[in-house]
């Protein structure tokens, strides 16, 4: 039977580390998800507000068909700087994309970003000249992990998830074959996370062993579809977002990592409602470790790695913001 990886974290997909950075007096951060090496990776672009960087190079049929980090931040526009501290450490490190080395010609850094926003959160935003992401960028590079905290931490430290708190979550799901999905998820959604009139999850039916509180709906429960619950009261455009990472260690190419990514989003509509809306900005990346060979009907085999990424998403989501409740209820 599968079940969730030692960590039960994005980074139990081997060849994977996650480093994150927080401002807690402008109330916002930064997370890094940053692969041993270069690998594949691909996009899918969900919402109708979405803010990002160097996606495009992921798309078909373009030069690049990786990445050496994927990094994630709140801070709306401003934040999209944060991959600038990532790719400073990168370039220290000797790592990058060069069609032809030359000596004195350093690689170029390949870090594909999204942010959300969290400039209304009521953190100190008077940070003058200097916005502060580029120096969280570098400082969640460095900081790059096995582990790492969730709720309250990296990209989800200042977000909102409805009108209850968001955070950063993530989770893990290890295949009866050792195929290994995770996820990582900064949740600051318009929509409701819980539904109506309950304290259970949406996610709910995919947790495992009660990594978020265990809730589950009364029998019988019914609800208006018009009843969105505890979402936000007032979306407007890039307010409201879930930026995402899946991992697998699994050897795709580049097309079978957008479909894995296109798959992935079905997490999201499973944890969140709604979601997708035109003021959101939902974007969910894929990385390919290729620690382990695909065996068998590659169409199948995708097929299950995008349904084992679309439900360990889910349960991240709601990880992410159970992880925040619980955080702010000991304050």
């Amino acid at each position: 039977m599968a079940k969730p990886g030692v960590r039960n974290l994005i980074t139990d997909v081997p060849g994977l580390r996650v480093g994150q950075a927080e401002d807690a007096r402008v109330r916002t951060g930064v997370t890094v998800i940053l692969p041993d090496q270069f690998c594949v990776a691909a996009v899918a672009v969900a919402g109708g507000g979405p803010g990002t960087r160097e996606t495009d190079l992921l798309g078909g049929g373009r030069l690049v068909a990786g990445a050496d980090a994927i990094c994630l931040a709140g801070g709306s526009a401003f934040g999209l700087g944060a991959a600038d501290g990532v790719m400073s450490g990168l370039k220290s490190a000797g790592r990058g994309f060069a069609l032809v080395p030359r000596p004195g010609v350093p690689p170029t850094p390949i870090v594909p970003s999204a942010i959300l926003y969290d400039l209304a959160n009521g953190g100190d935003k008077d940070w003058g000249d200097h916005a502060p992401y580029a120096e969280l960028g570098r400082t969640a590079y460095k900081s790059a992990a096995d582990t790492f905290r969730l709720g309250r931490a990296g990209a989800g430290f200042g977000a909102r998830a409805g009108l209850a708190p968001g955070g950063t979550g993530s989770a893990s799901i290890v295949a009866t074959d050792g195929l290994t999905v995770g996820a990582l998820a900064a949740v600051n959604c318009f929509g409701s996370v819980r539904m109506p009139a309950s304290e259970a999850f949406w996610a709910w039916p995919f947790e495992n062993g009660g990594e978020f509180g265990g809730a589950r709906p009364a029998p019988g429960l019914t609800f208006d579809a018009e009843d969105w619950g505890a979402a936000k009261a007032d979306p407007r455009v890039r307010e409201n977002t879930t930026i995402a990472c899946i991992a697998t260690d699994a050897a795709l190419t580049r097309d079978e990592a957008e479909r894995v990514a296109q798959m992935a989003l079905a997490g999201m509509a499973r944890a969140i409602r709604p979601v997708f809306a035109p003021t959101d900005g939902d974007v969910v990346f894929v990385l390919a470790t290729a620690r382990r060979a695909l065996e068998g009907s590659r169409p199948l085999q995708i097929a299950r790695i995008g349904e084992l990424a679309a439900s360990t998403l889910a349960r991240s989501i709601a990880r992410g913001v159970f992880e925040s409740e619980r955080q702010e209820a000991c304050v």
